[in-house]
């Protein structure tokens, strides 16, 4: 599969199939099957899966929320307030302060029963506010096109109903969509309305400096291609 034009041939050929069982159990199992039927290589690296596309699928009635991609905020010491100010020790962290939590721009979270931050949307900025209005970190727009870009170039997505479970999980891959470029004022209206989150992923190093894990921007699988600026339905 080279080109577009195969693809859709292929992808109109598999959703008049209908059902299709699933070729591994448990969560991948949705890429793994797609990949199969169109003829990919499952890999895991970032690059292109087609020579015109990057491929993903999602179930569409999921609520697991997809990455968009990751990047820790600015200035390069915002992880260190962060977890100066809201970390905490678990039994896992061997003493050490994380900070594992989500970020909407709906509400504050709260972290271990105290009001924390929430995220603010500005016309060229993101930021992370607490509840007296101080900045905790922040992402411009140039720098938020580049994570994106840099992770979401060109997508083709595919999503798919699904019945069963397990083993006997089923998808019906029927719709399809050609994404590309980062719509600023789309992913700043879907993170307004809750559809994008930030999940903060702090950690600390043995010698106290922090260690992010990737905190990321996340959002539903249906409403993926809300932050694209050119979508072409193909399916």
């Amino acid at each position: 599969m080279e080109t577009l034009a195969e693809a859709v041939t292929k992808l109109e050929e598999i959703k008049a199939t209908g059902y299709i069982k699933t070729h591994r159990p448990g969560p991948t199992g949705i890429g793994k099957t797609l990949e199969d039927l169109l003829g990919i290589e499952e890999n895991n690296i970032d690059i292109a899966n087609a020579t015109f596309a990057e491929l993903k699928s999602a179930r569409r009635s999921s609520l697991s929320m997809l990455t968009l991609f990751t990047r820790a905020p600015l200035p390069p010491k915002a992880n260190s307030k962060l977890l100066n100010d809201y970390g905490y020790v678990t039994e896992e962290s061997k003493g050490r302060k994380v900070l594992h939590t989500t970020a909407l721009a709906t509400g504050y979270n709260t972290l271990r029963g105290v009001t924390g931050f929430k995220v603010k949307i500005e016309p060229n900025r993101i930021s992370l506010v607490s509840s007296d209005g101080t900045e905790l970190g922040y992402w411009d727009e140039p720098t938020l096109k580049q994570a994106f870009e840099k992770k979401l170039q060109h997508i083709l997505y595919v999503m798919a109903d699904t019945r069963g479970m397990g083993k006997s999980e089923e998808f019906w891959f029927n719709e399809a969509w050609l994404l590309s470029g980062f719509d600023y004022p789309g992913f700043a209206t879907a993170l307004k309305d809750g559809t994008v989150c930030v999940d903060v992923r702090i950690g600390q190093y043995p010698n106290g400096k922090p260690h992010d894990h990737g905190t990321g921007f996340r959002v539903l699988p249906s409403k993926f291609g809300l932050c694209f600026k050119q979508r072409q339905r193909l399916l």
